[in-house]
């Protein structure tokens, strides 16, 4: 319980339906742990509802996460640390997601020697709202297989899963699903799925799965074809999960994207680079960013938010061929950051001040100021790049994309790289 206390506090996170901060756990814990402790010894503790909160999903719609109150989250963090030592050792290697020591860009480079080895179709399977179709009986029924004799952690889970769902002070009843957001779904998620894997395994295919992004290789399309019809049969016959037939296909491995990655031939073997979803999305996110940051002190901004999201971004893709792609964008992010100083001096005869104080020559700041020309352009234009080069940007400790990603792929040559903490962002 200590670890777990430890973990969530660590993890942050939101309020549950109960409004009480992780800062207030432990003053909680002190005057009320030896009732919770009685009760789930005796079987008789019930969660707390989840807090129904939804995202944006990268490609559209909404993503539902339940929130989990704080002490449910503590007692769910203690339950995945005594269920995952049972479950991990007989998981499939191919499964990649929520897995200690595995990560989204071991799983795309899986993948590539699949395409070098001859499987050059994919089979595609997505599972439409995966988390909130688990069905709770053929869950509970796995977990009994590995746990037997343990009534109380089995009831515990049991109505943890059925735990409802509050939005806006009405409760809604749960009956499937294990919804995201509380530290047990994901290993949920991957007990669920182990089924699918050892029956991809049974027959043979070579796969990938991430989470539920699952992709199985075949080397024609009429193989891809036969694989896609039966594994909807057993997905949606057997393990009741929903197949997203929009989403899912068999096709060539160039034309379909995975875990926000693509795949191209070039000479001497695969190639991998960053979907052009993923660098769409990258760029909408960044917009978003900039239009925070401009009232802000822009050396500030630079270093709380947006040098961060650039390194969680590029220690996420730099596994990709992405030399080019690294230069444009720093081009763009100086530009969207010129953007934000022309904007900032609003008035023309501060432009003019301001250029002059930047070395322009008064004639040229005249003619620059007063160009009529919108921000855009002039963000781009030469007295912009004149008055606030690369060299300016680097001094307010903008993080270049190109020379990160040239600092990896020199230490991936001598094998000292390192991968850090990744954040995903795709």
């Amino acid at each position: 319980m200590e670890l777990a206390y430890r973990k969530v506090v660590g993890n942050k996170g939101s309020a549950g339906i109960d409004g009480m901060e992780v800062s207030q756990l432990r003053p909680y814990l002190q005057t009320h742990w030896q009732r919770i402790k009685e009760e789930l010894e005796g079987g008789i503790y019930c969660p707390q509802p989840v807090k129904k909160v939804t995202i944006p999903k990268p490609g559209g719609g909404q993503r539902m996460l339940g929130i989990p109150t704080v002490t449910d989250r503590l007692i769910q963090q203690a339950i995945q640390q005594v269920l995952s030592p049972i479950w991990e050792p007989t998981f499939s290697d191919q499964s990649y997601g929520f897995r200690a020591g595995r990560r989204a860009s071991s799983a795309v480079e899986q993948a590539k020697t699949y395409q070098e080895q001859g499987y050059k179709y994919v089979v595609d399977m997505d599972l439409s709202n995966f988390f909130d179709e688990v069905n709770h009986r053929r869950l509970m029924s796995r977990i009994m297989e590995k746990t037997r004799g343990e009534w109380q952690l089995h009831r515990l889970i049991d109505r943890c899963l059925k735990a409802g769902i509050m939005e806006g002070g009405v409760l809604e009843p749960r009956s499937k699903g294990t919804p995201q957001g509380s530290p047990l779904s994901p290993l949920l998620s991957n007990i669920v799925l182990d089924e699918l894997d050892k029956e991809l395994e049974k027959r043979g295919h070579k796969f990938v799965r991430y989470a539920d992004d699952c992709n199985v290789y075949v080397k024609t399309r009429q193989s891809g074809e036969r694989v896609y019809a039966s594994l909807t049969r057993f997905l949606e016959g057997k393990m009741r999960l929903k197949v997203n037939k929009e989403k899912s296909k068999a096709d060539r491995l160039g034309k379909r994207k995975f875990l926000g990655f693509s795949f191209y031939w070039k000479k001497g073997g695969v190639g991998i680079r960053v979907s052009p979803e993923s660098l769409r999305r990258l760029r909408q996110e960044l917009k978003r960013l900039f239009r925070q940051g401009r009232g802000r002190n822009i050396g500030r901004f630079i270093t709380e938010q947006l040098n961060p999201h650039l390194r969680g971004w590029l220690n996420y893709y730099r596994i990709a061929d992405m030399k080019g792609i690294a230069e444009e964008l720093d081009e763009w992010i100086r530009r969207r950051l010129r953007l934000i100083k022309w904007r900032q001096w609003k008035r023309r005869w501060t432009r003019r001040l301001r250029l002059m104080a930047a070395g322009l020559s008064e004639e040229r700041a005249v003619q620059s100021s007063f160009n009529d020309r919108g921000p855009w352009w002039n963000s781009g234009a030469s007295h912009m790049n004149q008055a606030f080069p690369k060299k300016y940007f680097r001094h307010l400790g903008l993080e270049s994309l190109l020379d990160r990603y040239l600092i990896y792929k020199k230490t991936v040559g001598t094998g000292t790289a390192g991968y850090g903490t990744v954040r995903p962002v795709v």
